[in-house]
């Protein structure tokens, strides 16, 4: 039996490789920026820096949703990541304040609670002045939204992935399911989970990279060797630090921008 328990405890503390991008390739994702279009704009600067001095590489650029919502120019944004896309290989994530969004335009009650919950900033941004929210009906409101929110900016947002593989990572707004295969992960998960994948420490075929729980330094875990999940989620709109992550190969680096 003894003999057994020690072949066991051997398996276990096998080395396992970390987790990698595939060769030639680089990549940064970019945390929850709610609103905020002055440490968007400095990440992209910060980002765009740290690409070009670390040499040639087919590089790609991941925000992990929740553009919108909270901090005070939703709208300006979705106008730069529209712009930063057009200039280099840009993939966007759906966060569920997107997700809120877009269910916000097609009904009134959806509206009452986007509103609760960072969406009055959002509509804010818009071309909407204050006074007219003030005074605005909830079905006037909703009238104001759909007349303020450029068709541009839906599809945009319409457009967003639910889930991105690249190497040993995947990377999705807010986690996955561990009990769940990946091709089985539904999209509700995606964008809202929490547990049990926050706690799942047991081994995951790939390293999870996601945004939407605030924490306020970035948690890398269970092991930083071989971690299941790293959340880069910063708390941009109320802690003023936007964070990104760089990986290429098994190295892994992160990029804070600060107001």
């Amino acid at each position: 039996m003894n003999f057994f328990r020690d072949i066991l405890e051997r398996q276990r503390g096998t080395p396992q490789p970390s987790p990698a991008i595939p060769a030639g390739e680089r990549v940064y994702a970019v945390g929850d920026i709610h609103g905020r279009r002055d440490l968007f704009d400095r990440i992209i600067e910060l980002i765009e820096a740290d690409d070009a001095a670390r040499g040639d590489a087919d590089t790609t650029v991941i925000l992990l949703g929740d553009l919108i919502d909270r901090g005070p120019d939703s709208a300006g944004v979705i106008q730069r990541a529209r712009e930063w896309g057009a200039a280099r290989k840009l993939r966007m994530l759906m966060g569920n304040h997107e997700e809120m969004m877009l269910r916000a335009l097609d009904s009134d009650e959806n509206l009452r609670h986007f509103l609760r919950v960072g969406g009055r900033e959002t509509l804010l941004s818009y071309p909407i002045p204050l006074k007219t929210y003030r005074n605005a009906s909830l079905p006037d409101l909703a009238m104001l939204a759909r007349e303020a929110v450029p068709l541009e900016d839906i599809e945009l947002i319409e457009s967003m992935e639910d889930m991105i593989r690249i190497g040993d990572y995947l990377f999705v707004h807010a986690g996955i399911n561990p009990t769940v295969p990946l091709e089985e992960q539904i999209s509700r998960d995606l964008r809202w989970i929490r547990e049990p994948f926050l706690s799942h420490d047991s081994p995951l075929d790939v390293c999870v990279i996601h945004g939407h729980t605030i924490r306020e330094e970035v948690e890398i875990g269970p092991r930083t060797d071989r971690p299941n999940r790293i959340g880069i989620d910063t708390g941009a709109f109320r802690s003023g630090r936007l964070t990104a992550i760089g990986l290429e190969g098994t190295d892994r680096w992160f990029i804070e921008a600060s107001a």
